[in-house]
């Protein structure tokens, strides 16, 4: 991106001055590197995101933004139904609810060194992963249903966890307002058997190590020590997330052309919060965020059950479970005024800052743990959510590293199999039903983790409080 296009308003926050039919300015929170190593494209996309109606204070972009399907990845928008405010199914993406959920072991490096080999073909033979992976349930018009308005809460009910893990997961796992009937029966019937699994892409289980401690006062807090083990689940709401996806986007560009909305882009197609075809997508959305949090969960109970087999004495306790790509109704101060507004998160991480009354007790006095997921080969970050978050990004930050090169370019220059070899040499194992899958995700594929989670923390929109360490990864 050109940085002479850009006006630096912080030490890593750039605008994009109003201009056109912006109807407010677009702010980058990056360092000058990742700045000028974003495709053009991401300008042009959060200048087309400020144009549409009822948004409030900026167009935002996280540290890890890359272009996508109307709204960049790591692209962040509120909008406010009673000035005309719309949601967007693009601006929500298709893996809707894609999200992190982590989990302490109690275990320590050295007990793992012994049994890493057998504990990574346990999770592998245990965890269903790949493109069109099922799993061994299999729901019924009835208990699909369920699902989608309980989330991990029905998952929790049908014995897949434990109560006590509800209180860490977002929304405490059950988004209210999810309608079933507005998901097609295409989108329902790619669900029917595919609870449980990873799915393709960055989509994974990582066995990892507490390397590093930036935050000693947060960190434990949060429970984590240098030399831990915990487990990163990285996946979301499998094909009933991608169907409702296309569906809507068809529904929502005849929407947009009724209600006279102008689209720069027509991967923008959106309709008005308050109208039929609005609330008809949110309540879909809402079904697909529940299934994406009952998914995760009943991998959780997946996961537990290997470790159990091959480290009995382990106990898998849950961190902390948050999504990405969601548009969720959240109170912010907009001008000094607290206002009710519709965030869309698209490839972005929720990161509310210390004394929200919505967090559990456990995160209030703190902030809410933060998950940014790496790549098979690189490290991963827990941060935590600030005040001046709340302040300058509606409590969002980034959420991973951000592809640097398109899967076809990955492919061209990665074999799956010298990848894993690679990666074997250094401590990591990989287990993936995909040599092809693998090399489209080779490390050095993404930006630098490290680079984006600074950034972050510099921009203040979260701070960073662990590193952690890939030892076994079970690729999508």
């Amino acid at each position: 991106m050109e940085l002479e296009k850009l006006k630096q308003v912080g030490e890593n926050e750039w605008m994009i001055e109003p201009h056109g039919k912006m109807r407010v300015p677009g702010i980058i929170f990056a360092t000058e590197e990742l700045v000028r190593a974003m495709d053009n494209k991401v300008y042009e996309q959060v200048v087309n995101v400020a144009t549409l109606p009822g948004i409030q204070k900026a167009s935002m972009a996280m540290p890890d933004a890359h272009w996508g399907y109307g709204f960049p990845v790591g692209g962040v928008a509120a909008f406010d139904p009673k000035e005309g405010g719309v949601v967007s199914a693009g601006g929500v993406g298709f893996d809707i609810s894609c999200g992190v959920r982590c989990l302490q072991t109690g275990l320590k490096r050295k007990q793992l060194e012994q049994i890493k080999y057998q504990l990574a073909d346990t999770l592998f033979r245990d965890i269903p992963a790949g493109l069109g992976s099922t799993g061994k349930i299999r729901l019924d018009d009835v208990e699909l249903n369920r699902m989608l308005q309980g989330g991990a809460q029905w998952a929790v009910e049908r014995g897949f966890g434990k109560p006590e893990d509800l209180e860490r997961i977002e929304e405490r796992g059950k988004v209210p307002g999810a309608v079933p009937a507005n998901v097609s029966e295409k989108a329902k019937n790619r669900m029917r058997d595919e609870v449980g699994t990873l799915g393709s892409g960055n989509h994974y289980l990582e066995v990892q190590e507490v390397a590093e401690i930036y935050h000693p006062a947060v960190a434990k807090a949060f429970g984590i020590e240098e030399g831990d083990i915990v487990v990163s689940i990285h996946c979301g709401s499998r094909g009933l997330g991608h169907q409702i996806g296309t569906d809507y986007l068809r529904e929502m560009l005849q929407a947009a052309q009724r209600y006279g909305i102008e689209l720069p882009d027509r991967e923008l197609a959106c309709a008005p919060i308050t109208s039929p075809e609005g609330e008809k997508y949110l309540g879909a959305m809402r079904a697909a965020i529940n299934v994406a949090l009952a998914n995760r969960q009943v991998i959780t109970h997946l996961a537990r059950k290997a470790f159990s087999e091959v480290v009995p004495n382990a106990e898998l306790r849950l961190l902390y479970d948050v999504s990405h790509n969601t548009c969720k109704v959240e109170r912010h101060k907009v001008d000094g005024e607290m206002k009710e507004v519709y965030i869309h998160r698209k490839g972005a991480t929720r990161a509310w800052g210390p004394g929200h009354p919505d967090l559990p007790p456990v995160f209030r006095d703190i902030g809410q743990p933060v998950l940014i997921g790496g790549s098979m080969g690189t490290c991963s970050y827990i941060l935590v959510g600030t005040a001046k978050g709340m302040e300058l990004s509606f409590g969002s930050s980034c959420h991973g590293a951000g592809r640097s090169m398109s899967r076809s370019q990955a492919l061209k220059k990665w074999k799956g199999q010298e990848v894993v070899r690679e990666l074997e040499a250094r401590g990591i194992l990989i287990r993936s039903p995909s040599m092809r899958g693998v090399a489209e995700e080779a490390p050095e594929a993404y930006k630098d983790v490290s680079e984006v989670v600074e950034a972050a923390d510099k921009a203040n929109i979260s701070k960073t409080v662990a590193k952690l360490v890939p030892i076994i990864t079970i690729k999508g």
